[in-house]
């Protein structure tokens, strides 16, 4: 049974945003501020170049104690924008749990808010899953769909894990469990959240780490067609699967890139 949700500092959301100026939903961002004082929005501008900077600095301007806004000259990835607002996040500010979410908001804030619940004292991931079942609404592009079918089959084989759905944007992780899953950097840009379920299996073996994550079917999720991942990555996907099967299949932290002092991370990033 799932507990009630923290309601004193419980949760702080990373969201990357690459060029989102024209897709920004505002009133859903204002809507759920209001509501939830006690959640924190940690948006990442990766080197966008429309003016999405500034409507994340005017939605700073109206909740200054609940957005921060991080900003990059250079565009480095979800992968990378994704990490570094996890490390802002245990650097400079004190929250139980730390998640990150699509800018398309495709899973809402409300229900991103509400996977807390599924905390216990023995879990330190939980994420959500575009399970269609009775009373929830998924919808997703035919093409979508199979393509997400496909690779999550290879991936559970890779995993060896029963994990239906690695690929949703929604996930979320205790303080503690954080620092270890983001402290490195990441080897492929776009499929880091494959590298998340290794990364837990590498630092605490199989078993230990299968009793630490837990997955939730959403209620919903709606595909608004704003992905930034091109068609032709999906040819360069294979190799980027390869590379983190080889990563991982080394002993541990032998083959961990080592990250830049967060310190830097931090000080770079304050505008």
């Amino acid at each position: 049974m799932k507990k009630p949700p923290s309601t004193e500092n419980s949760l702080c959301i990373v969201i990357p945003c690459y060029n989102e100026e024209k897709h920004f939903q505002r009133a859903r961002y204002v809507h759920f501020l209001d509501h939830h004082p006690e959640v924190l929005l940690c948006f990442v501008n990766d080197g966008s170049t429309d003016r999405i900077k500034d409507v994340l600095e005017g939605l700073r301007l109206q909740f200054p104690q609940q957005v921060d806004v991080v900003s990059y000259e250079k565009n480095m990835g979800k992968a990378e924008a994704v990490r570094r607002g996890f490390i802002r996040c245990y650097i400079c500010h004190n929250y139980i749990h730390i998640a990150y979410l699509d800018a398309d908001l495709s899973t809402s804030l409300w229900e991103c808010a509400g996977l807390t619940a599924y905390f216990e004292e023995h879990i330190g991931f939980v994420f959500g899953s575009r399970i269609m079942k009775m009373g929830s609404t998924i919808i997703r592009s035919p093409y979508r769909f199979v393509v997400g079918r496909i690779l999550a089959s290879i991936i559970g084989l890779s995993l060896q894990l029963k994990v239906y759905d690695t690929q949703c944007g929604c996930k979320l992780f205790t303080r503690e469990l954080s620092k270890t899953i983001f402290e490195n950097t990441f080897t492929s840009r776009w499929l880091f959240d494959v590298e998340i379920f290794h990364r837990l299996i590498h630092y605490y073996g199989r078993e230990r780490a299968v009793h630490k994550m837990v997955e939730v079917p959403l209620q919903q999720w709606i595909d608004y067609g704003n992905s930034k991942v091109r068609p032709s990555y999906f040819l360069q996907l294979w190799k980027d699967l390869y590379k983190i099967r080889k990563r991982y299949k080394e002993p541990l932290g032998s083959n961990l890139t080592v990250p830049a002092p967060i310190t830097t991370y931090v000080q770079e990033s304050i505008t």
